[in-house]
Parts: structure tokens; sequence; C-alpha cells
């Protein structure tokens, strides 16, 4: 977290208690005590703003293998890195609903960011080997990433949509309530598509709750934007999917060999036939019109 006096904030009087810091050869050092508004008894106000005292509390290995507590860790970061990128996402739909492209392209290209530090996680799990896992893996039950409601709201977001896997929520009412919400509602691509249509391409298509299909009509819009001199903007935005889209292969390639290093080919914990199941969805494309063009241009 940057704060002001990180950055060199006002420099108060280095003889008063809980002033702004102490001023040695010209430089001021960080205030050591804070003021009476702090809530007393939870640190100082950087570990209350980012509740730092809930967040180290979270890590509860189930065994003594050392590796357990990286696996741990790691899945955490990648749950809130899931939950930054949804934000980022939804903030790229709101805009394209306003027609403001230049927030969609900045709302885009800040969660290709977040995208390259989901990918890059892997690299804490890229070195346990298949003792290592396989020490603690029977702690995990059936648990799985597969499982992880965030992700699957990104799921939803891409187009990935499928009504079945709702039933791993049957128990949690909250949380099913809220993918069935963003199962039938418009992902990323249909806003972007509407967008399309709304400057006169003809695309015809309409959100549904099924997982997106590829069309002829779309692929055609598509070359129009990239041919035509006056779709220059859309141009610039499919380029900006194309760079979401290429990240979340990589995601999906990363996730597979981690897999394969780790457990090799062995089941999934949570029922999945692992590498096969892994591979097939890495080699799935996403907004799957915005690749097929290239053949055209």
């Amino acid at each position: 977290m940057i704060s002001s006096q990180w950055l060199g904030g006002d420099r108060g009087d280095p003889a008063r208690p809980g002033g702004n810091g102490m001023v040695q050869n010209g430089i001021t050092t960080p205030k050591l005590s804070f003021g009476s508004d702090e809530e007393p008894g939870h640190g100082t106000p950087y570990a209350q703003y980012a509740r730092l005292e809930t967040l180290h509390s979270l890590q509860h290995p189930r065994s003594k293998v050392d590796a357990e507590l990286s696996f741990i860790i790691a899945t955490q970061v990648m749950e809130l890195l899931f939950d930054l990128l949804r934000h980022e996402w939804t903030t790229a739909q709101h805009a394209l609903r306003e027609d403001d492209v230049t927030a969609a392209l900045a709302a885009l290209r800040r969660g290709t960011h977040v995208q390259d530090v989901l990918t890059s996680s892997w690299d804490l799990l890229a070195t346990m080997t298949p003792q290592e896992f396989g020490a603690f893996r029977p702690v995990l039950g059936e648990a799985s990433g597969f499982q992880s409601s965030a992700f699957l709201r990104l799921e939803f977001l891409l187009g990935n949509k499928s009504e079945s896997l709702l039933k791993m929520y049957e128990t949690a009412p909250a949380v099913h309530a809220e993918l069935t919400a963003a199962l039938n509602a418009p992902g990323l691509y249909d806003d972007v598509l509407a967008l399309l249509a709304r400057r006169g391409l003809a695309v015809a298509h309409e959100p549904g709750s099924a997982r997106y299909r590829p069309t002829a009509q779309v692929e055609d819009a598509w070359r129009q934007v990239y041919t035509e001199p006056g779709h220059a903007e859309l141009a610039r935005l499919g380029e900006a999917l194309l760079d979401t889209a290429e990240r979340v292969t990589r995601w999906r390639q990363r996730h597979l060999s981690a897999v394969k290093r780790s457990m090799g080919a062995k089941p999934g914990t949570g029922g999945s036939s692992g590498l096969t199941w892994l591979k097939q969805s890495a080699d799935q494309d996403v907004f799957p019109e915005l690749w097929s063009v290239r053949n055209q241009l």
C-alpha cells in the first residue's frame, strides 16, 4: 500500500508527540504514533485499513507438510485476483453500455495486468513435487479449484456458461442466486456485440444462459471492423479483447502445466479427469470470431 507519508508527506513538528514525522538531515521519517481516532487495539492505521489481522489469520494447513502453506496462500491470492478481475470486466461492460469505448479499453487494460499476475501466481506451485503434493492431498478431500464460485463468475462473463454447474452451490443459497443471475445476465462479449450492432454492423445476437457459439455473421462484422477505416475505434476494442482472450489461454495452459508437473494424469480431487479436462479447456478460444476472422484479413 502506498501512503502519503511514503511519498514524502507534510513535515510536522519533530518535537510534537504524534506529529507527522521526524526531520533528520532534511528527510522526513514516517510518524510512529497515531491519533486517537484510530480503533484502539488493532494495530496501525495500515493494518486496520487492509484488515491485516483478519488476512493473516486465514491460513490453516491441515497437515504438517510445508508445501501446503504455499498451496493455501497461492489459492487465496488467486481468489482475490478473481474478484479484482471481475470488477474490471464488469466496469468494461458498464462503459460499453454507455458507448464509452475509451473507458472500456482502460478497464480491459487494467484487467490484463491482473491476468498477468494471476498467471504468474502459478509460479508459487510450479516447483511442488508429486511427493510434496501427494503428502497433503488427502486432506483436501473433494475440495477443488473447479468449485470456486469466483472463478465460475469469470467463466460466465467470458461466455462459458453452463447451468448444470450451479448444482454445486445448492447448499449455499446466496451464492447459487448470485451465479444464477450471472448465468442469465449478458457476458462481456454480449455487450461488445451489442455495441457493434448499435454502430451499424449486422449482428443479430441475443444474450442467453447457454455457452456462446460463434457465427459467420459475427465473424463478418469483425471483418468489417478491421477493414473499414470508419471502425478504427472498434478495431482497438477488438485487439484489447484479444489481449484478454490470449491471457485466458495462458492461464489455462499454465494451470495444465502445473497440474501435470505436480500430479501427472491422476484424476482431479473434484472428480474431473484431470489433465484431459484441463487440456480441453486450454484448447478452447475465448471470443472465437476475433480469432477466426484472422483467416480473412
